[in-house]
């Protein structure tokens, strides 16, 4: 049983309630649970063409599909951090204390065959156990 437990969350994928139950069996009873989703930086080639009016309503746009996702349990905390998802995950979870990762799967392309699958970054750097989905 954990005490602390993130949930890695891509929003694009199909694994929040899923995750959801796995980390209530796994949590202690008076645990806790952190909702983490990762904006990727942009290419800075593209940045310059975004608005800042379009970077707010994109970050406001996450905010409303986290809250949907997780917002109805008030036992999950929802936090939404920017950077490289493989690097910042285990990083925060170091931070906050976090005992254990929950993170989706999927079937890796040929990209992630040279480079690597986010939920592979984060079971090799992170200092916690890592509870992989798929």
């Amino acid at each position: 049983m954990y005490n602390k437990i993130i949930i890695a969350s891509a929003l694009d994928q199909g694994f929040a309630q899923r995750a959801i139950q796995t980390a209530k069996i796994l949590l202690t009873d008076n645990g806790k649970i952190i909702a983490l989703h990762v904006v990727e930086p942009v290419n800075n080639v593209v940045q310059s063409f975004v608005s800042e009016e379009a970077k707010s309503q994109g970050h406001k746009t996450i905010q409303e599909m986290m809250s949907d996702r997780f917002g109805d349990d008030q036992h999950i905390e929802s936090v939404i951090l920017s950077g490289h998802p493989g690097s910042i995950i285990p990083a925060h979870a170091k931070m906050v204390g976090a005992d254990c990762i929950i993170v989706g799967s999927h079937k890796p392309g040929l990209e992630d065959f040279f480079l690597g699958s986010t939920s592979s970054r984060i079971v090799r750097h992170a200092s916690c156990s890592v509870h992989v989905l798929r």
